[in-house]
């Protein structure tokens, strides 16, 4: 493989199936050598063994993003393996059959395990891969959130709420260093967890508020990173770019 990303490094934090392994696939297509991060080693092992069988570059490594020093060895690791770190994709977050509560009834214990895991891993982890991205002259970072921030959907929500203000405060200060930080917000998309998630309430809520009448697809979403990340996205920075069908507008 080889492309816009020839010589980069990437790291996708989630990749292990649905969207996160989509990632990692696009951006090994595009040229990147990949670190496949997931609690789930085996599956992120497979999806890095079938990158090297398409001929490009990808390792896995098993990490719980919640734990600091997990993220600081799957960014040593992935230094050390594919020779730096150019790109961060933070993906995982909390999000397949999960719990979903009203604010005034939520367990604290629950809050607390969405903020570790959809919020503060990416501010921990975005803090590790900087000085390796200084090395390496700049670098991007992407964040996963979601149109439910904007709408303050409960506890996953407002987590993504959060880190969309982690994204525009991180870019402030790295644009200097040379490093873009912006953030991707799905709207609906058509993999396994989210049609988990809503099999009692089903889809056509949906489907009834999309401009373009179809799910989107992990491969849509990809191709925004992919150009993120590339030469020409050099300019676009602190920004949340929604890619969700029409399902949220603004005027401006």
């Amino acid at each position: 493989m080889s492309g816009t990303l020839d010589g980069k490094v990437a790291i996708v934090t989630g990749a292990a199936q649905g969207i996160g392994e989509v990632y990692a696939r696009t951006l090994a297509r595009d040229g990147a050598s990949v670190a496949l991060v997931d609690l789930k080693e085996d599956a992120a092992r497979a999806n890095a063994e079938r990158i090297e069988s398409e001929g490009g570059r990808a390792i896995a490594v098993a990490a719980d993003i919640a734990d600091p020093a997990s993220i600081a060895n799957l960014v040593e690791t992935t230094a050390k393996e594919l020779g730096g770190i150019d790109i961060l994709v933070n993906n995982a977050a909390i999000y397949e059959g999960y719990e979903s509560h009203v604010l005034e009834e939520i367990p604290l214990d629950y809050w607390n395990r969405f903020l570790d895991v959809n919020t503060t891993s990416a501010l921990l982890t975005m803090q590790a891969v900087v000085p390796y991205m200084r090395q390496r002259g700049g670098g991007r970072i992407v964040n996963q959130s979601s149109d439910a921030a904007d709408l303050c959907i409960n506890q996953y929500g407002i987590t993504k709420l959060l880190l969309q203000g982690q994204t525009v405060g991180f870019a402030r200060e790295l644009g200097g260093d040379g490093i873009t930080v912006n953030a991707i917000a799905p709207g609906p998309i058509d993999t396994p967890a989210t049609m988990d998630n809503y099999k009692d309430r089903g889809i056509g809520h949906f489907l009834a508020g999309l401009a373009i009448k179809r799910m989107g697809t992990p491969q849509d979403l990809a191709e925004m990173l992919a150009f993120l990340v590339s030469d020409k996205g050099e300019w676009i920075t602190g920004q949340i770019i929604h890619v969700n069908g029409g399902f949220l507008t603004r005027p401006g």
